[in-house]
């Protein structure tokens, strides 16, 4: 899959793309990354790649033509046909939410054109024209759309095969359908007591028997207890789809939880 990043500041991505487990997707081409600056397709001595807005108002807005220009070149070198041409993906605060959903089918898709804004944002005109897509990683504003493009690069990165140590990893992720979109259950390591400020902390005794079934039901429990205290949206969607067992709804009524 091909990803075209169109940023002001690619040099951003450099340390993204090289470091980290999801560098070997990128290095080994499973996502090909590439980065164009609009600024490279301005006009005059100063490639002005922003104006004033119509109107009045603070801040400046990123001007139409630069980016086209510089989504044509993409456009050219993808060689797309014109009825299988990558969508435009602007992430903007008005996009839908990104979630897992969204992330599993990126990673299975020939991938698209991602566009960073800045500023006080991008000519309307281009958007209506050249948009397909609006994507948001939630209820807040960033100063440019960078964040966001890695954000959407690293999930769709992990979920490629061979890039994580175990193939199985992303399988226990929080929303996963493996866990029936619920949250993933706490995780331990050695040592066996740790003493922490408060005095020791063990781990719980069920994980060290080495009895698989005990040790599933004990983090299908911790699972739906954490997605009951931190998200009970998840628990109530994962109860309307039928996707609670019975052993699940007994130790929710246990909780009072259900």
């Amino acid at each position: 899959m091909r990803f075209d990043v169109i940023t002001l500041f690619p040099e951003l991505f450099a340390p993204f793309l090289q470091h980290g487990i999801n560098r070997r997707a990128f290095e080994s081409g499973l996502v090909d990354v590439h980065l164009w600056n609009p600024r490279e397709f301005a006009e005059g001595n100063y490639r002005r790649v922003d104006d004033r807005p119509f109107g009045g108002g603070p801040g400046m807005v990123m001007m139409a033509e630069p980016l086209w220009q510089c989504l044509q070149t993409v456009r050219t070198e993808r060689a797309e046909p014109d009825d299988a041409r990558a969508p435009v993906v602007l992430f903007s605060p008005i996009g839908e939410a990104l979630n897992h959903a969204g992330v599993e089918r990126w990673s299975a898709s020939p991938g698209a054109v991602l566009l960073c804004g800045r500023y006080e944002g991008i000519d309307q005109r281009f958007i209506d024209a050249c948009v397909d897509l609006q994507i948001s990683l939630g209820d807040f504003v960033l100063s440019g759309g960078e964040i966001a493009a890695m954000a959407l690069l690293d999930a769709v990165a992990r979920l490629q095969p061979g890039v994580l140590g175990d193939e199985g990893s992303h399988q226990q992720d929080s929303f996963n359908p493996a866990l029936d979109g619920l949250l993933d259950s706490p995780h331990h390591t050695r040592p066996e007591i740790w003493q922490g400020p408060q005095g020791p902390m063990l781990v719980p005794e069920v994980l060290l028997g080495g009895h698989h079934e005990r040790i599933a039901r004990h983090r299908r429990e911790q699972s739906l207890l954490v997605t009951a205290r931190q998200r009970p949206d998840l628990l109530t969607r994962a109860r309307e789809l039928g996707l609670l067992n019975a052993a699940d709804q007994t130790f929710l009524r246990a909780l009072g939880l259900l």
